[in-house]
This record gives structure tokens, C-alpha cells and sequence, in this order.
């Protein structure tokens, strides 16, 4: 009988265990499928290219990205206002990439474990995932050449020759968008999810030179608004980029060179003598005597201390003939002295040159010396050269002759050569010229060349300038000064234009 009580309550036990585990099995399915809907969605917290993607599915976090990451970048130039596509660029988004690495940081954690913690309400750790994406940096530089700079920038000008004057008018600085500046800027901006705004980097640009063929024309103009109808010859070498100007011209018409046209060298000559004196003194600086017979064969321009040391340094009996030859040596053809300065001296040898014998122009040379603005502008190059480097033709004509030492002994005493017009009355004072003038007169006793070359140092670079002008009738002295004078102005201005 007690037996037979007791299985009713076991029954009601077994069922009602029967139910607890029923239920226990529903509540764990339950919580099962609402921990696979969670794990379906990226982790609260996450992000990704610093975009908050957390408790979206993949899908939708693929959308925000793309919402964020194709939104224009902002450009300013100045105060333009320029809207950019990433598209343009071809801006590109991995997102298989970086939902690989999502799943890669949700593996970090077993899949029971996370049910374990999401049973005790505990989050997954948030994900920082890093943006990957790519763009074509050759598209962008394209865009910011052909779109933005060549709408934008703003060239330099230079500066203008006032029409009938050797001045120039100020030219006007550019504005210029800094491309490779500009670059790593807008990539940082592709890349950012809330910083889309970029200031264009932009440069201020000097005015450039004018171009150097202008100057040609400026100079002659020059000489025909002063109404000079005689023969002209220029030369002019700018000692930074090794641009030159040779050209002469007969009552305002440009001659046809080559060959040169052949000059009375007066005394621009004393400059030949001046380099073949150092070429024989050893490298040695000149004893007092020759220094004192230098001085005054430049500064004074004097024809008895050429004469004194041309017989005493260079030659007795041949002195003229061996500056004639150093210059030969030098490669210049048509330069030359035939004789000595003292009245009745005799002439040693004739030169023809290709200068001198050209049928369709002549300045009447003088017989016993000659050059053109070229070759004496190439000789005082040479001797900058020497000068400023320690090379050049000097050096490699005569090695070991002439020293760099020696040559800027030669630029000094041409430095002191103060006169206070030609070359000089065209810079400002206090401007170095290194140069030697010269003139010629007739037997009436007017002048009918005036000529100077030199060097001169300059802010806005050092130039070499030759000049000489020749008139059949008389070239009156303060017409023909001021004409030269004038002429160099102009070369000076151009290498220092005026400011703004």
C-alpha cells in the first residue's frame, strides 16, 4: 500500500522537472537567438576610419561609410571656394578589407564566451578599425594643374620699358597654388571622416626679368630716340646665366654679324697690355715700379706708362706684336696693337682681321690697334672668370702665368679707374665698375668714338657691357657721354628693376 501512495508524487516531481528543463532549454534558445541577432551587428562602440559604425549590421555600416567618405572635399583658394569629388580622384573604399578585420577582432572572442558574457550583460570590447582606401595621386595632381592653377594662379609680370625713356615700369608679383604642398593636404582630407576642408598652400612669386632679347631692342630704340646716325656696336654678357647680347648697328639699322665690325681700341687696349704684363711678371705682385706704371696706365690712362711697360716688361723691341700674339692665344682675332703710343712710332706689322675687312662698314680703325665690343668684353670675362673661380680661358692659355690673385689685382685697377661719366654716370653711386674707357680725335681735334667696357657688380647681378660709338662727322663729347651713359642705364635697370 505505500508503495502504491508514493508514485503520484513522483509523477508531479518529474513533471514538473520535465517543465524547469523545458524551460531552461526555451530560455537558452531564447537567449541564443537573441545573442546571434546581437552578434550579427558590429560591436557597440566600434569604428572604423573614425566613423561610429557600432550596432549596425555590415551592410548598413557599409552605407555610412560610403555616405561619409564620398561627401566633397572643400577647397579654398583664397577666398574661391572650390568643391571636390573624391570620385575625381578616384577615391576607393576596401571595405572588404575592413570587414575582414571587424571579424578578425570578434574572433579574438570564442563564440560561447561571448554568450557567457552577453548572459551577464557584459559588452564585447568596441573595434578601432583604420580606414583603408586608396585614390590616384597622378588624377589628383592632374586635376590641380588643369582645374584649379590654370584658373586661379596668377603669373608673375615683368616689368615693362617705358616707351622713349630707359626705365621700366614695376612688374607685378604672381600668386601660384603650391601643388606639392597641396598634396598631402587633401589626402589627409580624403581620409578624414569630419575635417574636409583644406586651405590651398599658395606662393607669392617675384616678378621675372624681362626677356633678355627685349633689352636688345630697348637699347637700340634708345640710341634712336637720342638720334644717334652713326655706327653703334654692344656687347653685353650676364655673368649669372651666360646670356649675351652682340650687335651693332649703322644710322639706326642693325648690321649683319658675324664677322664683328672693327673699332679704334684707343685705350680700351691698355687692357690687352694690362693682362700681358701680368702673364710676365711670374706670378709675382708687381714690384713698385710696374704697380705705379699700371696705376697710371689705367687710372690716368696715360700712353707713356703703356709704352714703359710694354719695353720693360713685356717685349723692347716687340712689345705690341707680343700683346697682339697673347690675344691671338686668347682666341681673340680681330684685337690687336701694332705699334707703340709715342708720336711717330712706327708701325710693326699690318693686321688684316675678318672685322676690318668686311666691304659694307667701316669705323676707319686706327691702324695700330683695333678690337671689337665682343672680344673685349670676352677678354674682361676672362678675367672675372679667373677672378671669381680660379678657371677659365686665362688660366688655361697661360698655366701657371697668370694667377687668380693676379686677376683680381687687374679688376681692382680697373675698379679705381674714377672717371664720373660713361659707364659710371649709369649706376648708382657707390656701384663698382671695373672698366677702361677710351676716345678718339681727328686730326681736326674732334672726337669721333668714345667707347668703355667693364665689369659691374650689381644687387641684381653682375654683367659685363662693352659700348663703343663711332660717328663719321663730329660726336660731340656730351652727346655721345650721355648717349653711353644712358645705354648702360638701361642695362642696369633691367637687372635691377624697380620694386613695387
Amino acid at each position: 500500500m505505500f508503495h502504491s501512495r508514493s508514485r503520484p508524487f513522483f509523477s508531479v516531481l518529474q513533471l514538473l522537472s520535465t517543465f524547469a528543463l523545458l524551460g531552461a532549454v526555451g530560455l537558452l534558445a531564447f537567449q541564443l537567438v537573441r545573442y546571434s541577432r546581437f552578434r550579427a551587428l558590429l560591436p557597440p562602440g566600434t569604428t572604423i576610419g573614425g566613423v561610429p559604425v557600432g550596432g549596425l549590421t555590415r551592410q548598413q555600416a557599409v552605407e555610412r561609410l560610403t555616405e561619409v567618405f564620398n561627401r566633397p572635399i572643400e577647397l579654398h583658394y583664397g577666398k574661391a571656394v572650390i568643391q571636390i569629388s573624391p570620385a575625381v580622384v578616384g577615391f576607393q573604399l576596401d571595405v572588404d578589407t575592413m570587414m575582414a578585420a571587424v571579424e578578425q577582432g570578434r574572433r579574438q572572442t570564442g563564440f560561447w564566451q561571448g554568450f557567457w558574457d552577453f548572459l551577464w550583460g557584459r559588452m564585447p570590447p568596441p573595434l578601432r578599425i583604420p580606414l583603408v582606401a586608396h585614390y590616384s595621386e597622378s588624377r589628383l595632381r592632374a586635376y590641380l594643374e588643369g582645374e584649379i592653377a590654370a584658373r586661379y594662379d596668377q603669373p608673375p609680370t615683368p616689368p615693362q620699358p617705358i616707351v622713349g625713356t630707359v626705365n621700366f615700369r614695376p612688374g607685378q608679383p604672381g600668386l601660384m597654388l603650391d601643388i606639392d604642398r597641396a598634396l598631402p593636404l587633401i589626402e589627409r582630407a580624403l581620409f578624414s571622416p569630419t575635417d574636409r576642408v583644406v586651405d590651398l598652400p599658395l606662393r607669392r612669386s617675384n616678378p621675372p626679368r624681362p626677356a633678355f632679347h627685349n633689352l636688345r631692342v630697348l637699347l637700340q630704340q634708345t640710341a634712336k630716340v637720342e638720334g644717334f646716325d652713326g655706327v653703334m656696336g654692344v656687347y653685353l654678357l650676364n655673368l649669372q646665366t651666360g646670356e649675351e647680347l652682340n650687335f651693332v648697328t649703322h644710322n639706326g639699322r642693325e648690321v649683319p654679324m658675324p664677322p664683328d665690325v672693327a673699332f679704334t681700341a684707343a685705350s680700351t687696349i691698355k687692357i690687352p697690355i694690362m693682362v700681358s704684363v701680368f702673364r710676365r711678371i711670374d706670378g709675382q705682385r708687381p714690384r713698385g715700379e710696374e704697380m705705379r706704371w699700371l696705376k697710371e696706365m689705367i687710372d690716368k690712362s696715360g700712353n707713356d706708362p703703356a709704352d714703359w711697360l710694354m719695353e720693360n716688361v713685356i717685349n723692347r723691341e716687340r712689345g705690341p706684336l707680343e700683346v697682339t700674339a697673347d690675344m691671338r692665344t686668347l682666341g681673340l682675332e680681330n684685337t690687336f696693337l701694332a705699334g707703340y703710343f709715342y708720336a711717330g712710332a712706327p708701325l710693326l706689322a699690318v693686321y688684316r682681321t675678318p672685322a676690318n675687312q668686311r666691304p659694307d662698314i667701316s669705323t676707319d680703325p686706327d691702324p695700330y690697334n683695333q678690337t671689337t665690343p665682343s672680344e673685349m668684353g670676352t677678354l674682361l670675362a676672362d678675367i672675372y672668370k679667373c677672378a671669381e673661380e680660379g678657371g677659365g680661358a686665362l688660366m688655361a692659355a697661360f698655366p701657371g702665368e697668370i694667377t687668380q690673385g693676379e686677376c683680381r689685382q687687374m679688376i681692382d685697377l680697373l675698379a679705381n679707374n674714377k672717371i664720373g661719366v660713361l659707364l659710371e654716370a649709369s649706376v648708382p653711386e657707390g656701384t663698382r665698375v671695373a672698366h677702361k674707357h677710351g676716345w678718339v680725335s681727328g686730326p681736326d681735334g674732334a672726337i669721333h668714338l668714345i667707347s668703355d667696357a667693364g665689369i659691374v657688380y650689381t644687387p641684381g647681378g653682375n654683367y659685363i657691357l662693352s659700348i663703343y660709338l663711332y660717328r663719321k662727322k663730329v660726336l660731340l663729347w656730351d652727346y655721345g657721354s650721355k648717349l653711353l651713359a644712358d645705354l648702360g642705364e638701361a642695362v642696369y635697370n633691367y637687372f635691377n628693376p624697380p620694386a613695387k
